[in-house]
């Protein structure tokens, strides 16, 4: 099997991992992060250095994937790498357990956790997150470094911003259009379209204030 290179050794980064392994696809060659010790095991996999030692691997492997779970982290580290290695291969990350259904379109970085189903003709963006037991029906958009969290439903025809993020166990009603860098709190419905820039939840879902750039939510 060719061999990859994982961004991040936290939380999120385990169950890339496990996706990984289970998918057999790919093996690991080890970790990538500036917040561990070089040589240290995580996961049971080595931390090989921060992304400047990158370069020393390319040789090696077949590409990676960024495992970290806020989207605006993720991006500023993708963008790292892509200076670093402009032609780097970020590879797709899909649970054997999940539906994937005909004509579904998936941007390179993606992972797609068990349980999930995306239904036909739907096309997700680049590096995102699309979480455990979530249902995105059939001709959704979801842009780049978005994430949909566990248990999230979603109707027919959703269009999702990029970077934003719609959180556990919301449901989010057809046709409905959610804007980029917006966060859609937990348990939240949604069935009038949200913002772009905003923090919305309850049900129904309403803006509750202005969101910026790169502001926290996990």
């Amino acid at each position: 099997m060719e061999k990859v290179v994982v961004f991040g050794s936290g939380g999120h980064s385990k169950v890339v991992i496990d996706i990984i392994e289970k998918s057999n696809e790919y093996s690991i060659l080890g970790l990538i992060d500036s917040y561990r010790k070089k040589g240290s095991i995580v996961h049971g996999y080595k931390v090989l250095g921060d992304e400047s030692k990158l370069i020393e691997y390319e040789n090696q492997i077949h590409g990676g994937i960024v495992a970290i779970g806020d989207n605006f982290a993720r991006s500023k580290v993708v963008s790292a790498i892509i200076k670093k290695s402009p032609q780097f291969n970020f590879i797709i990350a899909i649970h054997p357990n999940s539906v994937i259904g005909n004509g579904v379109k998936i941007g390179v970085g993606t992972v797609i956790m068990a349980g999930t189903v995306i239904n036909s003709e739907s096309s997700i963006g680049k590096h995102c997150i699309i979480n455990t037991k979530s249902s995105i029906d059939h001709d959704c958009q979801i842009g780049d470094f978005a994430s949909i969290a566990p248990g999230v439903t979603m109707g027919g025809t959703v269009k999702v911003g990029n970077y934003s993020t719609v959180s556990l166990g919301a449901n989010v009603s057809h046709k409905r259009i959610i804007g980029d860098h917006t966060v859609v709190g937990a348990g939240s419905t949604v069935i009038t379209d949200i913002d772009s820039f905003v923090i919305a939840y309850g049900t129904p879902a309403k803006t509750i204030r202005k969101r910026s750039i790169g502001e926290k939510y996990l």
